[in-house]
């Protein structure tokens, strides 16, 4: 669905009594900057990574922000060129899909270096385990025989054609040292998991969420053939597997308490009208237990990029990516804050509005004890991008 360029931005509408209070974390696609807003849609902080493009950041038990993103000396100076030959090097062909980074930093408040971790093919996402450890994805190549197998996906226009990519899920300890590895190109099937047919054959799976649950197991999302499953952590098994026709390049699959599975479903390349939703599954028995659809279905849709956190009170904050759209919608569907990104920032040569990915955190979280979060420390940019201005008249707005 296209936006006007004209519509209103920051802090649209915000009903005080039905929304979780607290402070959402978010990152522009683009930029060199990781930012924190008040209720009131007021930048209350911000980390400035000069030498980072930030893609996802999150924020940790111990108060720090692990924070995923390409170095600005590996980033492209444009958009790739659809005719040219991709590289054969795995490590600069990645550049060229969505969602690769460069480094995996974790941060204090004052934005210092704590620990890192360097993977040229590392993307999309990770989660830091209660051990420590932490567990990332990344790319690498096909063996020959499996890429003739995979289904699906336009073929490429070139006569030159380096391998096609797969996904690998790994983790490792705060040493850097790898502990466990789960190979999907060998729990997919490459026949009953094929890509899909308006993809191209760069990649078969491109995860694009990870989340762990208590016991372990460890639960992903591909968008490139609309799957999501869970791998059984002892056995290292594919225990559920999910997707296209319910869900069609979807993203941000995670855990909720009830053991069920949440997902953003970006509806592209679906049978009918594309149009998003974020729905609630059952995954012993398939059922979609919940779901978020706007009325009418049309007026949400991002094609890609987006999530979905469910939130401590029962609502759902909704990251609606392309248009850089942030919401938060309680289970009857009522949207009770919203807020639409003003920070444009250069992606791919093109001016963006866009965000991966938002979490929000309670203020009793770690990261804000003692800290001063007041706008007005940030007064020159939120003026600068129209945040919290006076002439504001949003029904019972509110800090």
């Amino acid at each position: 669905m296209g936006y006007s360029a004209y519509r209103p931005t920051g802090l649209t509408h915000h009903h005080p009594q039905r929304s979780f209070k607290g402070y959402t974390v978010f990152s522009p696609l683009g930029g060199n900057s990781t930012f924190v807003l008040d209720m009131g849609g007021r930048i209350v902080h911000r980390w400035h990574t000069p030498d980072l493009r930030p893609f996802n950041a999150v924020l940790l038990d111990n108060g720090n922000l692990l924070v995923l993103g390409t170095e600005t000396k590996f980033v492209s100076s444009g958009p790739r060129d659809p005719d040219a030959a991709l590289p054969t090097e795995l490590k600069e062909r990645v550049r060229g899909f969505g969602g690769n980074a460069t480094v995996l930093r974790e941060i204090d408040w004052d934005g210092e270096t704590v620990w890192e971790h360097q993977n040229e093919t590392q993307h999309h996402d990770f989660v830091r385990l209660p051990n420590g450890n932490t567990l990332l994805v990344e790319w690498v190549d096909l063996p020959e025989e499996l890429e003739r197998q995979v289904r699906g996906g336009q073929r490429a226009r070139t006569r030159v054609r380096p391998p096609m990519a797969g996904d690998e899920i790994y983790e490792i300890d705060p040493s850097g040292k790898e502990v466990w590895r789960a190979k999907l190109w060998e729990l997919h099937d490459p026949r009953r998991d094929p890509i899909c047919p308006l993809e191209e054959r760069k990649e078969w799976t491109h995860v694009n969420s990870l989340d762990v649950n208590a016991d372990g197991d460890v639960l992903f999302s591909c968008r490139t053939n609309s799957r999501v499953g869970i791998i059984n952590r002892s056995s290292g098994e594919l225990t559920w597997s999910y997707g296209q026709p319910e869900t069609f390049h979807q993203h941000n699959a995670t855990w909720l308490e009830n053991g069920n599975v949440q997902i953003f479903d970006n509806g592209m390349h679906r049978i009918g009208m594309p149009r998003s939703r974020v729905i609630e599954v059952n995954p012993k028995t398939d059922e979609v237990v919940w779901e978020y659809l706007a009325s009418p279905d049309i007026q949400f849709l991002s094609a890609h990029i987006s999530g979905a956190q469910r939130l401590p009170n029962g609502n759902t904050l909704v990251c609606e990516g392309a248009p850089g759209r942030l919401f938060e919608t309680t289970k009857e569907r009522e949207i009770v804050w919203e807020w639409v990104n003003p920070i444009v920032e250069t992606l791919r040569g093109d001016p963006s509005t866009s965000i991966f990915r938002a979490h929000r955190y309670g203020p009793d979280h770690r990261a804000f004890d003692g800290r001063s979060l007041e706008p007005r420390r940030y007064m020159d940019l939120n003026r600068l991008y129209g945040l919290g201005r006076p002439g504001f008249r949003g029904p019972r707005s509110g800090g």
